[in-house]
């Protein structure tokens, strides 16, 4: 489906479904399977501008953009659900604020790593006690006097942690002011003040690796901060209005993945003298699954456009994300259900994909909050 697509995200398109196809792909079941951390993958995706699609060429970037960026992610994530989010926290929650807060010297000092994909980025935000309810956040950013901050605190599920080289880090520099006195801080993680636990033992995604964070009396300077005192609550939803897109384009690839072995499955396995693809019971949920894909992409790509024209898009995003995780969701549910007994074996593919398309209902805002973005904007709230 290419609707209006530029050749230039064409272009970008096949370059990226050649490379999970070809790269990806076949490496996808034992990146799952030994929970591995993809780091040569990870490297190409960098030589291949995929690790900052819209940061300018100016700091290093692609300088494409953000229709480019979710046709990019949906053909990794059809690879490899776990690469596919690797990329995206680096893209949506890393290079994307920096590049829209930043500083001349913060941005010269991290996105040409960042986009080239030498260096990977994490994004610090839930906690044990604050989720959904980010403003509730208690990591707290004490004043050192006019040279910096002093950062104490304890993160949840820092997707890319164990392996990152920097953190947006989010914490309180005014807990009176509420969500007014969250600040953003760029932090090296080889801070000493850093550390993070062990990574955490998941249902899916398991090559990417997440991890708690936890800021014991870590001495940040005054320029790590990014944006100004107290924008951190608007920089954190701001990024995370775009990581939503990039979750829904994860969740679509996923889907996609799931009907595309499905099909191909169907029109295999014979039961009754043909293939079960030729029963009614089968040819209705390949229908279902076909249409429930395009009708996401369809929401992604509004999304998308809207991103682009710089227009306000946080209605849109939750929307898409609510959306393509739920339709990944349901494919992968019904793609077992087409492989029958085998899909339930590790064998094959579908469980794996049933797997991963949870956790796309999950991060980066829950389908309920989700409903509640939606909601206030169709109440006017």
């Amino acid at each position: 489906m290419d609707l209006d697509l530029t050749p230039e995200q064409r272009m970008i398109r096949d370059t990226a479904r050649d490379f999970a196809t070809r790269d990806v792909l076949p490496h996808a079941a034992g990146i799952d399977r030994r929970h591995e951390f993809p780091r040569e993958i990870m490297a190409k995706l960098g030589t291949l501008g995929l690790m900052g699609v819209g940061v300018p060429e100016a700091w290093g970037g692609a300088g494409m953009d953000t229709v480019s960026y979710v046709l990019a992610l949906e053909e990794i994530a059809r690879a490899c659900a776990a690469t596919a989010v690797i990329m995206s926290v680096n893209n949506s929650l890393v290079c994307g604020p920096i590049l829209a807060h930043g500083s001349d010297a913060q941005k010269r000092a991290w996105l040409p790593d960042l986009a080239s994909g030498r260096k990977l980025g994490c994004f610090a935000l839930s906690e044990p006690e604050s989720g959904s309810d980010a403003g509730a956040l208690r990591t707290s950013a004490r004043r050192a006097g006019d040279s910096g901050f002093i950062l104490n605190g304890t993160k949840n599920f820092v997707t890319n942690g164990p392996v990152a080289d920097v953190v947006v880090l989010l914490a309180s520099t005014d807990p009176a002011a509420g969500s007014k006195g969250i600040s953003a801080f760029i932090v090296d993680a080889r801070n000493p003040g850093l550390k993070f636990g062990p990574p955490d033992d998941k249902l899916g995604i398991r090559g990417a690796p997440s991890a708690q964070l936890f800021a014991t009396d870590a001495v940040v300077s005054a320029d790590a901060m990014l944006g100004v005192p107290g924008s951190g609550y608007k920089i954190a939803l701001g990024a995370l209005d775009a990581g939503r897109i990039g979750i829904a384009a994860q969740a679509l690839g996923i889907a996609r993945a799931a009907f595309e072995d499905a099909t191909k499955y169907a029109l295999e396995r014979k039961t009754f003298g043909q293939p079960i693809a030729r029963h009614q019971a089968i040819e209705f949920k390949l229908a279902d699954m076909s249409t429930e894909i395009d009708a996401a992409r369809l929401m992604i790509w509004r999304a998308a456009v809207k991103k682009d024209q710089g227009a306000r898009y946080t209605s849109e995003a939750a929307m898409a994300k609510l959306l393509a995780s739920e339709v990944a969701n349901r494919v992968a549910k019904e793609a077992v259900q087409v492989f029958g007994g085998y899909g339930y074996l590790t064998d094959f593919p579908v469980e794996r994909h049933f797997r991963d398309a949870k956790i796309t209902e999950i991060y980066e805002g829950t389908s309920e909050i989700q409903r509640m973005v939606i909601a206030r904007a169709v109440l006017g709230a």
